[in-house]
Order: C-alpha cells, then sequence, then structure tokens
C-alpha cells in the first residue's frame, strides 16, 4: 500500500471548506496520508494551526508569500520567529520571490524573503521557497547566506538551476504541471535527476493534473504526479513512493 507524503498542499483554502474531511478521507484512500500545509500570510496562521492540531497527518509551515507583498507588515515578520517556535513548525514557507506577477514591490520582496531565510536559519528549519522567473536570484541568494535547506516548490527551471540546487542541498517540488506533455523542460529534469532531491507535490488546490484540468486539485490527484514521474524514469511507482517519502521524512523531520 503506498505511503505518500504531499509536501505542498494549501488545505486550509476556503474551496475546501464544505468537504474537508471528505478531501481528507479521499487522499488517505488513495494513500496520500500526511500533508505540509504552507501559510501565505499572517491571517491564515491560526488556521493552519487549527487543522494541524485537528487532523493526525497535517503539517504547518509559517511565512509570507511573495504574492501577498501588500499584506504583509514588518510586525507580521517581527512575530514569525516566536510562532514557529510555538506552534509545531515543520518549516518557513511560503516564502520566496515572484517577478513574474507585474506590479510587485521588488526591493521588498528582497527584503521579506532575505530576513525570513535567517530566521530559518536561526530555528533551523527547512525553507518552503516559491520562485517565479526568479531562479537565478533565488539561487544566488540561497548561496549567499549558507547553512540552508529546503525545497523549491513547484519547479520549472531548468536542468542546470535543478542541479545547483541540488549541489545546495535542495529538493524540487513537483506536482501537476509534469503530467502535461507540453512540460517538455521540466520532464527532462524529472527524468533524469537524481532521485534523493525529489519531492511530491500538489499544490492543492491549484495546479491540477491533466485528467483534472478545470476542476478544483486535492491531495488524492498526487496519483497522477507519481504514475508520470515513473513513467519519464521507466522506473515502477512504489520506488519512486518509498522514495519520495523518505525524502519528504528526511527533510521536514516528519
Amino acid at each position: 500500500m503506498l505511503d505518500l507524503v504531499d509536501t505542498h498542499a494549501h488545505l486550509d483554502d476556503g474551496s475546501f471548506d464544505d468537504d474537508r474531511g471528505a478531501m481528507f478521507e479521499r487522499s488517505a484512500g488513495a494513500g496520500v496520508r500526511r500533508w505540509i500545509v504552507p501559510a501565505i500570510d499572517r491571517g491564515n496562521w491560526e488556521k493552519i494551526e487549527l487543522l494541524s492540531v485537528s487532523r493526525p497527518g497535517v503539517f504547518p509551515a509559517y511565512g509570507l508569500h511573495p504574492l501577498f507583498i501588500a499584506q504583509h507588515k514588518d510586525a507580521h515578520l517581527d512575530e514569525l520567529p516566536d510562532w514557529l517556535e510555538g506552534h509545531g513548525a515543520i518549516a518557513v514557507g511560503e516564502i520566496g520571490l515572484d517577478f513574474y506577477v507585474e506590479g510587485l514591490d521588488l526591493a521588498r520582496q528582497r527584503e521579506l524573503f532575505v530576513r525570513q531565510l535567517h530566521i530559518a536559519k536561526e530555528h533551523d528549519l527547512p525553507v518552503i521557497v516559491h520562485a517565479r522567473r526568479a531562479f537565478e536570484e533565488t539561487i544566488h541568494t540561497l548561496r549567499r547566506i549558507g547553512g540552508l535547506r529546503g525545497v523549491i516548490h513547484s519547479f520549472s527551471g531548468s536542468e542546470e538551476q535543478a542541479r545547483q540546487l541540488f549541489e545546495l542541498g535542495f529538493h524540487i517540488g513537483i506536482g501537476g504541471p509534469v503530467t502535461y506533455d507540453r512540460a517538455n523542460r521540466i520532464r527532462r529534469v524529472v527524468k533524469d535527476m537524481p532521485l534523493q532531491w525529489l519531492l511530491l507535490e500538489t499544490d492543492a488546490p491549484d495546479q491540477p493534473c491533466l485528467h483534472h484540468r478545470g476542476e478544483r486539485n486535492e491531495p488524492a490527484y498526487m496519483l497522477d504526479v507519481l504514475r508520470t514521474v515513473a513513467e519519464l524514469r521507466n522506473e515502477p511507482e512504489a520506488d519512486i513512493a518509498a522514495a519520495t517519502t523518505a525524502n519528504a521524512v528526511g527533510l521536514f523531520r516528519l
């Protein structure tokens, strides 16, 4: 029987409010029995904590997401260290850089990203990093600070960028996009990368797999990701499942 970890799922999202219990049951029935739920801003820290204490297998991460830069205050950043210590955090996240969406304050993004990386380092926690159109700067920043570990979630970079991340001790998270035939670059990365650096995720409720295109994504659909990765690598699904679960357990100390 499969034992999978969805390493990135926003299960506190309001789209799950009407069927969250059933969603968890479907997930467990598919063999996805542990879930890492990252925060996006100060406003959902309490909801994630409540979810983690009310449902076995839910692990919380807390941080300030770059897409919501206008909502983040210095007071939220100042509060983060104590919140990490007192609320069962297994990672700092979701944090990072987004150079794709226009109108975001790049200087403020950089400031918050660097400060949260230092907080993670001080607390010996891994980081869950969002990087969109920002891989080179993300890699440079991680290298400059040093002593960090974590995952670049929903990785969409090149094989060379993936290699540099592996050298820094970073995993890459792979989800629904890999199931699309047109995703040639990420498929090449997944096909040839060292398995020890691979994590599986859904990014639910976003980024559904090909067979669920247009639907709300959920952890049970991560089986499509597993099958695609196994096919690309020409390896048994059970081997991919065992390795990626071991990677998640090791990185996040589950």
